[in-house]
């Protein structure tokens, strides 16, 4: 089982953004040297109060240039709002610069803020996505490649350098709406999983699905599934239970007000799921956010827990939230962290 951290480099109030930086690397020194297998960067764009992480392939390259095992992980890049082939040489210099350390995760966002400051309609990102992802495969994989799409065409371009990785890096797709998940499977690809809107429960039949198609379509396995799930790890059940609660609850309240404005958009589908959801987040309790979505308590019950889930969904890897909300101390993030990599991976190993 893969464990990894999902990184979105937290802007912490009363901290600059030189600080929030430092903060951030300070614990990808510590994953490396106590063993975690990846880390996760998150793509967030104007949400100053949130997150300095807007250009996870540059944070990639340093973090690649400052560690020698850990994987990097991009969960994800969201491919509608990229030119492709200016991201398929980054991705491919990122590769070399890690010596095959990339794991390039894709997706669309499910928000449509970003598209705003972007100047892109919302309603294009699935078109977009397939054809930026088409684009990317072809650069990575031919001499050279022409292209006529609806957004983007190229005639006989080079793509250099082609990636460390042969043929390209590993690619994980996130698989957040009901329909995404036979596509990713029919596709082939490795999905990322959340429950940010939904809940633990409701993911069965999603990657049973997943797993129909993947197996319809004849790729060889059963497909890779990867979870993302907040998690915090303490010495005591009680310091496990109350110490990230505030910024647990507080990160639920957000995304539930962020998840009614997308609602209200005409071209976000489903249109009342989504505010449902939405609904539910703002009214959500602590007990119920623990049953449903998230996994905290001592490294034991953390090891029970993944257990369960690993048995229930086959799980193939989690990319651990640690700090869910970003207002969790970092000397408390640091202490998760190292139970995490000391006392639960050796468990899954």
């Amino acid at each position: 089982m893969e464990f990894g951290m999902f990184h979105e480099f937290q802007s912490r109030a009363g901290r600059s953004e030189a600080e929030s930086f430092a903060d951030a690397f300070a614990e990808v020194d510590a994953a490396e040297r106590w063993g975690l297998d990846a880390m996760w960067l998150a793509e967030l764009h104007v949400d100053p109060q949130r997150s300095v992480l807007s250009a996870p392939l540059n944070v990639a390259t340093a973090i690649a240039a400052r560690t020698q095992h850990m994987k990097i992980g991009i969960a994800v890049q969201v491919l509608p709002l990229c030119h492709p082939l200016r991201l398929a040489e980054e991705v491919a210099t990122v590769d070399h610069l890690s010596h095959g350390r990339l794991i390039f995760g894709v997706g669309r966002s499910g928000f449509p803020r970003t598209y705003d400051a972007y100047g892109i309609p919302y309603a294009e990102s699935r078109e977009r996505f397939t054809e930026v992802l088409e684009i990317l495969k072809l650069a990575w994989t031919q001499p050279t490649f022409s292209y006529s799409g609806k957004y983007h065409g190229f005639n006989n371009v080079c793509c250099v350098p082609k990636p460390y990785q042969k043929p390209y890096p590993p690619i994980r797709v996130a698989a957040t709406s009901p329909d995404t998940f036979p596509i990713a499977g029919a596709g082939g690809y490795p999905i990322f999983v959340a429950v940010r809107l939904g809940t633990l429960a409701e993911l069965g039949p999603e990657i049973k699905e997943y797993r129909a198609a993947y197996e319809a379509a004849g790729h060889p396995g059963k497909g890779q599934v990867f979870l993302r799930v907040p998690v915090y790890v303490a010495e005591t059940e009680a310091a496990a239970r109350t110490e990230p609660e505030g910024s647990i609850m507080h990160f639920y309240r957000f995304l539930g007000g962020r998840s009614l404005e997308a609602a209200r958009r005409s071209d976000t589908r489903p249109i009342e799921q989504r505010a449902a959801r939405g609904e539910r987040l703002q009214n959500i309790t602590y007990d119920e956010a623990r049953r449903d979505k998230i996994i905290v308590g001592t490294a034991e019950q953390v090891i029970e827990r993944l257990t369960g889930l690993q048995e229930e969904l086959g799980l193939d890897g989690i990319l651990a939230e640690l700090n869910c909300g970003g207002l969790i101390p970092q000397e408390r993030v640091m202490n998760s962290l190292r139970l995490l990599c000391e006392k639960v991976m050796p468990a899954f190993k």
